[in-house]
């Protein structure tokens, strides 16, 4: 993943949190809030009542103004200007509480104004859980009022947030969801760095291997023009092995490095008008004589006119070369391979088509991945790195060509490459077909 996606991605993903932050936070504020308001306008509704009913006990009446009176968010101060029978307070208490559904646990004082002293009353517990951590007993007095009550809440913080359930199990989920990206950015960046340094190694290793292969194939050709070595049968056919691995282990090599420039994207095509026909004529010729020696054949469909497109010449014959390459090595048990090149006005179809093992549909949207191959459990009858596909992919893009692949397993595969023409062409003409047998064929 490129470090530009994963900033973006970061961005996005602190943008978004930092919004959905917001909003919950402003949400729970709101709530609790709201819940607080309510609260309080209860609790002044429901010691009004206890007041006037005290006041009716003792036939009397109420002040003309405050009546309730909250000194701090938990306690109020109550004003009857009346003698206050204790026996009675606790219960017209709890029955208003009742009638407004404050199940709280609360706390009462009442001001005895010859000692000048709050004579505490009791706690009233709605909750039978024993709390412990409840601070009881701290009802101070008010100097303002002469006949007078108090009223304590020590639990109205929980209880407004137990009226905060669903807000509070949003917000965990909230955090949990910080906590899960959090986490998944650093596992991205830790895979990130460890693919970095991977692909330092295997580039740095690539790059290690050149001055080995070219030793070896220097030592091969030597051999290999040696009167002696050539007069020895066995002699021969060994330096000729070693010939031909040294030259493959260099293809690897050489693809392996090609695709690290291209990840890095630091490559430059070098554009330049091609003859299509002409190259894939060319890059026939040479992968004939692979197609002979498997006893298969090869049939190309090439129109005569010039189809010039604007391409990197090396990298259109390496991804021509790779799919005909691949046609070979997956063949059923000899190569029928068509190469043809389908001409319109305004663009270039390069088509590759085999007879061969195909590709089971469950597997066939992986197969330009890097690295991927076609699961064949223990058997490994064709040797590769799963590069080939994805270096065509990548070339393709890289010249904003589309590609198809259509496949059917037992059946074969067809690979299809659509680039647009530098010249359009009015009369495409007629394809040359040419059946290529041998290596000593040569293609017109």
């Amino acid at each position: 993943m490129k470090n530009s996606t994963i900033l973006r991605v970061l961005l996005l993903g602190v943008v978004a949190l930092s919004g959905i932050i917001a909003m919950q936070s402003y949400w729970v504020v709101s709530t609790w809030n709201i819940n607080e308001e309510e609260f309080n306008k209860k609790v002044n509704l429901a010691l009004y009542n206890v007041a006037k009913s005290m006041a009716d006990l003792n036939n009397g009446t109420l002040p003309a103004r405050d009546v309730v009176k909250r000194r701090t968010t938990n306690y109020y101060i109550v004003n009857i200007e009346n003698e206050i029978d204790e026996e009675h307070l606790e219960y017209f208490l709890q029955r208003e509480f009742e009638k407004m559904a404050l199940n709280i646990d609360f706390e009462y004082a009442v001001f005895d104004c010859y000692t000048n002293e709050m004579i505490y009353g009791n706690f009233v517990r709605y909750d039978p859980i024993e709390k412990h951590d409840l601070n009881l007993g701290d009802l101070p007095k008010d100097n303002e009022f002469t006949y007078y009550f108090g009223v304590k809440f020590p639990s109205r913080s929980g209880y407004l947030f137990g009226k905060m359930q669903l807000s509070i199990f949003f917000s965990a989920i909230l955090l949990v969801t910080m906590i899960f990206f959090a986490y998944s950015m650093f596992v991205i960046l830790r895979q990130k760095r460890l693919s970095e340094m991977q692909k330092d190694f295997i580039n740095n290793m690539t790059h290690e291997f050149k001055t080995p292969i070219s030793t070896i194939k220097i030592a091969a050709d030597t051999f290999l023009s040696n009167p002696d070595i050539q007069a020895n049968p066995r002699l021969f056919q060994y330096a000729n092995l070693i010939n031909e691995q040294n030259q493959r282990l260099n293809n690897q090599v050489e693809k392996v490095l090609q695709l690290a420039r291209i990840e890095r994207s630091n490559y430059e095509l070098k554009l330049e008008e091609v003859d299509l026909c002409t190259l894939v004529r060319e890059v026939a010729q040479g992968i004939a004589v692979h197609v002979e020696e498997a006893g298969g054949k090869l049939q190309l469909d090439c129109p005569p006119a010039n189809a010039m497109v604007r391409a990197d010449k090396l990298h259109l014959t390496n991804i021509i070369h790779n799919l005909l390459d691949n046609a070979v090595k997956y063949c059923r048990q000899t190569p029928d391979i068509n190469l043809h090149i389908n001409l319109s006005a305004q663009t270039a179809q390069l088509v590759v088509s085999d007879k061969g093992i195909g590709i089971p549909k469950e597997y066939q949207s992986s197969i330009f991945d890097k690295f991927y191959r076609v699961p064949t459990g223990n058997v490994h009858n064709v040797k590769g790195f799963g590069l080939g596909l994805y270096y065509v992919k990548n070339v393709c893009d890289a010249h904003n060509w589309k590609i198809k692949l259509t496949s059917e397993s037992g059946k074969g595969t067809t690979v299809a490459i659509l680039m647009p023409l530098l010249k359009p062409l009015t009369q495409p003409g007629k394809s040359d077909d040419i059946t290529i047998q041998s290596a000593a064929v040569k293609l017109h």
